[in-house]
């Protein structure tokens, strides 16, 4: 199993991943590593433990809202997906009607075409 050394808040660990993870790890680690100094910027020297479950923290949160952000476009686009299925079906029912009304009509003037046929006939 490959292992990869990260650097977090100055310090390094050994971590192991799956094969071809390594550079996903260490994209991860690079992040948390900013916020990490990130919030030591913001707050000062708190130390490393309670930093680091701050950090741990702010990123859930951040997680947790993206969630709750998904969740929410996912709803929508089931929303959106019953709008659309309802449009097309009043579409189709509309369509429906009009060719029924446009079908009524040529017969009304095929029977008056008839009539004014015979009529012509009977002249």
């Amino acid at each position: 199993m490959p292992q990869v050394t990260v650097q977090i808040g100055g310090r390094d660990y050994k971590m192991a991943c799956g094969e071809g993870e390594e550079q996903h790890l260490l994209s991860l680690a690079r992040s948390v590593d900013e916020r990490h100094a990130q919030l030591k910027r913001q707050f000062g020297e708190v130390g490393d433990i309670r930093l680091s479950i701050m950090t741990a923290i702010m990123m859930a949160d951040e997680l947790n809202e993206a969630s709750r952000t998904r969740a929410e476009l996912e709803a929508e686009i089931v929303a959106l997906k019953a709008a659309d299925q309802n449009a097309v079906e009043a579409f189709d029912a509309r369509h429906a009607d009009v060719a029924e009304q446009v079908s009524n009509a040529a017969a009304r003037l095929e029977r008056l075409a008839e009539e004014l046929a015979e009529g012509v006939r009977r002249e």
